[in-house]
């Protein structure tokens, strides 16, 4: 026997092969059971509609694919394995519907393809899946606004190149992780947009010379509008990667804010303490405290990059086409970074929502550190008017003489800096005591950056309200957006409902 043959035997002389049912098609069988099933049978219905209402298929034929299609039996559907019978799930609720309708079942193809409902299936699997995203995404903002109020006067070290930089407060740094999150926000919601329009009508690519209405699939199955060109209905992948790339970046963000809190709930910073909840202890070292929930939001966020890369990775040189690399092995590392990310937000919010702040070392911190030593070169420049790269100088000095005494920033007094000025530009400046200490105190330093977006407090309540308008507007919204697709379902399960009720009617007209 020659190898062709052995391979033959193996596989089977008819399609699918074995190994290629084995490695592709169960698999792809088993996704499209999970996701898939209910997207293409509500398909199913409005295209039925569609086809009654134009006129192309009588409504007594429409009727009895109506009642094919509301016999499918969903639970069996969900239990089938793969067995070569059909080629795909589509072939096998075809086969059940025509079953049930007779041989005019087959007419619900009528006018479109397997590329253009395909298409379809993904886009309303996905526009779900970022819905839920979304959804936990603004209910993390709202737990990150309560912590923001609770600590807008909170005095912490800022830090620039991992080193003490300038004071702020904690809720200065939340509320700029929540402006980044806000942005994650509109990319989602962006990539929603990019999505909830409708290929269905483009048939294969060229749409069909049946006169169908597209516009009136599309709002059937609740999406926006339409895919103009059909070409690109069928062809344009560009949907799967603005929203592989939005869900990229907002697990870069989740993963860079959990790497700081990570860093401060160490002993060495004990800046903020993660509550017992999301903390594991050791087998070994009994005084352990591991904050690991951090731990495994930065590295479910990594796993989630590399699923949403590979989405992007799969659609890299390929052609501009109908082609199976954007289907169903692209499809499932998408929906399981999208699921991931609303996994994570989750996480993310309990955990931020239970942390404590050790206030007292964090301010005590910043009043012995020299972070606020800009404003004493500020101070030294409107007292005195020299210019302010002298004044500077001046208050570099300060730090010097300082660090060669091993003194902090508490230290510092109106003499010290005589000397420091003498050493820059001759003379003492004979600042007053209280304007000196005044410069060097952190709570000061942020009470009168008030400008927006500065730290103060007063500017923080400013931005808290802002922002939770935002937020209030942006909920509502996507409510509103998730109503309006149940709505559609409810209504297209009532149409569908009433060929079965109108045929009805018509046979007891006929028999009176």
């Amino acid at each position: 026997m020659s190898f062709k043959e052995k391979i033959f035997e193996k596989e089977g002389r008819a399609f699918p092969g074995a190994t290629y049912s084995e490695i592709v098609l169960a698999p792809a069988y088993e996704q499209a059971k999970r996701f898939l099933l209910d997207p293409m049978i509500a398909i199913h219905k409005a295209h039925l509609i569609m086809l009654a209402e134009q006129g192309i298929l009588p409504e007594s034929e429409a009727a009895q694919i109506a009642e094919g299609i509301q016999g499918l039996d969903k639970v069996t559907l969900m239990q089938s394995t793969y067995d070569g019978k059909y080629e795909d799930l589509f072939f096998l609720v075809e086969s059940k519907i025509m079953d049930a309708a007779g041989e005019i079942g087959g007419s619900l193809h009528i006018a479109r393809s397997r590329n253009d409902m395909g298409v379809a299936m993904y886009r309303m699997v996905l526009r779900d899946q970022l819905q839920s995203a979304m959804k936990e995404l603004l209910a993390f903002q709202e737990t990150l606004l309560e912590v923001i109020d609770t600590y807008k006067e909170t005095i912490v070290l800022g830090h620039t190149h991992t080193q003490q930089a300038q004071p702020m407060t904690f809720s200065h740094y939340l509320l700029g992780m929540y402006d980044v999150v806000e942005r994650d926000f509109k990319r989602l919601k962006a990539a929603y947009d990019t999505c909830n329009l409708s290929p269905l009508g483009a048939a294969a690519f060229t749409t069909t010379g049946f006169p169908i209405d597209r516009i009136r699939v599309a709002e059937l199955l609740g999406f926006q509008g339409i895919v103009q060109n059909a070409y690109d209905s069928i062809s344009g992948a560009d949907y799967l990667g603005e929203a592989a790339a939005a869900v990229q970046l907002a697990f870069i963000n989740l993963g860079r804010f959990s790497q700081d809190l990570l860093l401060w709930s160490s002993q060495e910073f004990s800046a903020i303490r993660v509550a017992d909840p999301y903390v594991q202890t050791s087998s070994i070292m009994p005084q352990k405290r591991n904050p690991v929930s951090l731990e495994h939001i930065r590295a479910l966020s990594s796993s989630g990059i590399g699923n949403a890369q590979t989405v992007l990775q799969m659609l890299h040189n390929t052609p501009y086409g109908d082609i199976n690399d954007t289907e169903d092995d692209l499809q499932p590392y998408l929906w399981k970074s999208l699921a991931l990310i609303s996994q994570v937000f989750r996480l993310t919010k309990v955990v931020v929502g239970t942390i404590e702040v050790n206030e007292a070392l964090l301010k005590k911190r910043a009043k012995e550190s020299f972070a606020a030593i800009t404003e004493l070169a500020d101070t030294i420049f409107r007292e005195t008017k020299i210019p302010f790269r002298t004044a500077h100088s001046i208050a570099s000095k300060v730090v010097g003489i300082s660090f060669e005494r091993e003194l902090n920033a508490t230290h510092v007094t109106s003499r010290l800096v005589d000397e420091a000025a003498a050493g820059v530009v001759g003379y003492p400046l004979n600042l007053p005591e209280e304007v000196v200490r005044t410069a060097m105190d952190p709570g000061h330093f942020v009470q009168i950056r008030s400008h927006p977006g500065g730290p103060a407090p007063k500017e923080m309540k400013r931005g808290i309200a802002v922002r939770k308008e935002r937020l209030r507007e942006n909920i509502k919204a996507l409510k509103a957006e998730a109503d309006s697709i149940d709505e559609c379902t409810q209504r297209l399960d009532q149409l569908i409902q009433g060929f079965g009720h109108s045929n009805k009617e018509d046979d007891d007209t006929k028999s009176v």
